[in-house]
This record gives structure tokens, C-alpha cells and sequence, in this order.
């Protein structure tokens, strides 16, 4: 399995598939680049190469309780993609890793970013405040934080049996299989980067790096997101970017799966090509 060592000695397990011009994945709370499986080999398919990492503290990556917070995890990025030396790079963020996607394209891409996608991502911050009245109240990320800390595998056993696929929706088709694998990839994480990404994904402002943004790039976002709600997210994003493009998923939930996946998919497909 391929690792990278980052400058602070940090190992990362990453994947790299295909040929062609390069995709990179960022994963989500608390998963790993096997969140990604269909859209790395649908895409490398599709004649792009794909490459998708396990940010650090989560899936194969070591297990640090340090650096977990948006520009580290943006920073490894940066550095990964300059160990591959990637250039006129498509990258796409779900949820935390659109956050991490931003960061890194605002910041630390350098020339390299040709396109940005993020889909249900937490930019521009999920923490309720003047700047975003719309946002969560900290009470939410409390609670998220205290179920973590309490019995974290149950917790995930939770969000999949509730609102991140949305199979607490009356008439929900997620499959039992999905629910477990999202058990399986939560189970992986390291405890302290899961407590600690908590303010990561839930404080971290970033008005300023999607201004900064000077590249074409895509929101999606589910209308029935639970974790992270459109209002407070997606709807605000749009108004800071430049050259963005807005789309809503009516009736999508939070994680990409099912219909709602199949057409990101060809959507995203279509933006790149575009």
C-alpha cells in the first residue's frame, strides 16, 4: 500500500488509480478514501487519474493526536500532491474535505487547481455566529463531541441508522451494507483526531478562502442535508466565489449514495469536461 511521509514525519496512506488528467478526493467526518470507492474507479474509468488519501489520525494514516485541525490537513495535502507533483488538478471535497479542498486551493495550491468541487462541505463555517446567523449552535457540536468521547462505535453506528444517509427519512432506501461500511471506516479513526476535527469542521472560518478561490468551482449540496444544512453552507458559499455554480440535490441527503450519487457523478463528469 502507497504512504507518503509529510515534513512532520506524519505517515499517510493514500490510493492512485487511472491515467490522465488527476482527480484528487478529500473524505469526510470520520471516514477515509474508501468513502470515495465508486468515484475513484468510475472516474479513472473515465480516462482521469484518481488519487484519494486517509486524512491524518483517520483510516490507514497514523494514528496522530496532533495537527487535527483545516490548514494541516490542507498543508499534508498540499504536500502529497507536490510529492506526485499533480498539476491542472480537479479536486473535490465531501463534507470536512470540502473544507480541506478549499483551504487548499485557496492557500497552498499554487498554480495546481484547475477546478474545485465540494459536496456537502462545511465552508464557510458551521458554527452559528454574526458572521453566519444561519449556522449550527455550538450546543450541536457539544453533543456531537460528547457522543464521540462517550462510546464512539455506537455513535457511528447511529449517524449511519440516522441522518447521514438520511435513513431516519420515511421511505429510505440506504442499504444495511452501506450503514456497516460507514461503521467500518468510523471505526478506524483515531479517537483524539475524531474529538478534536469536531472544531475543525464546526469553527473554522473560511469566507476569506473562498474569495480568495480563482478557479471555477462547483457546490452540490443535498436539500435534506442533516449534518450539514444547506442554509448555513452551500446558500452562503455561493455568494463569496467567484466562478461558482450552485446545485441543489432536492431531497439529498448528507452522504453521496444512491440516485443522489449517480447524478453528482455525471454532473461532476460534465463540470470537468466543461
Amino acid at each position: 500500500m502507497p504512504y507518503f511521509t509529510t515534513s512532520e514525519g506524519i505517515e499517510l496512506y493514500y490510493t492512485d488509480n487511472g491515467a490522465g488528467q488527476p482527480i484528487v478526493f478529500s473524505h469526510g467526518w470520520p471516514l477515509s478514501s474508501d468513502a470515495w470507492q465508486v468515484e475513484l474507479k468510475v472516474f479513472a474509468d473515465a480516462g482521469y487519474r484518481t488519487i484519494a488519501h486517509d486524512r491524518r489520525g483517520h483510516g490507514r494514516s497514523q494514528k496522530t493526536d496532533t495537527g487535527n485541525d483545516i490548514d494541516t490537513y490542507a498543508r499534508d495535502l498540499a504536500e502529497l500532491i507536490e510529492h506526485l507533483d499533480l498539476r491542472d488538478l480537479v479536486i473535490w471535497g465531501h463534507s470536512t474535505g470540502g473544507g480541506e479542498a478549499v483551504r487548499y486551493a485557496a492557500q497552498y495550491a499554487n498554480g495546481r487547481v484547475s477546478k474545485v468541487v465540494t459536496a456537502g462541505a462545511i465552508p464557510p463555517v458551521m458554527l452559528k455566529s454574526d458572521k453566519n446567523p444561519s449556522g449550527s449552535p455550538i450546543e450541536v457540536f457539544d453533543d456531537i463531541r460528547a457522543g464521540v468521547l462517550k462510546d464512539a462505535s455506537q455513535f457511528w453506528i447511529d449517524l449511519a441508522e440516522g441522518p447521514f444517509y438520511g435513513a431516519n427519512r420515511p421511505g429510505s432506501s440506504v442499504s444495511e451494507g452501506a450503514k456497516r461500511d460507514f461503521w467500518r471506516q468510523g471505526a478506524l479513526v483515531n479517537l483524539a483526531a475524531a474529538y478534536d476535527c469536531v472544531k475543525a469542521f464546526s469553527e473554522t472560518e473560511q469566507f476569506d478562502d473562498l474569495k480568495a478561490l480563482d478557479v471555477p468551482i462547483y457546490i452540490a449540496h443535498g436539500s435534506d442535508d442533516q449534518i450539514v444544512p444547506i442554509a448555513g453552507a452551500a446558500e452562503q458559499s455561493i455568494k463569496l466565489v467567484k466562478y461558482g455554480t450552485l446545485k441543489v440535490y432536492e431531497g439529498a441527503p448528507h452522504g453521496i449514495y444512491g440516485d443522489y450519487q449517480d447524478e453528482l457523478i455525471k454532473d461532476v463528469l460534465a463540470f470537468i469536461k466543461g
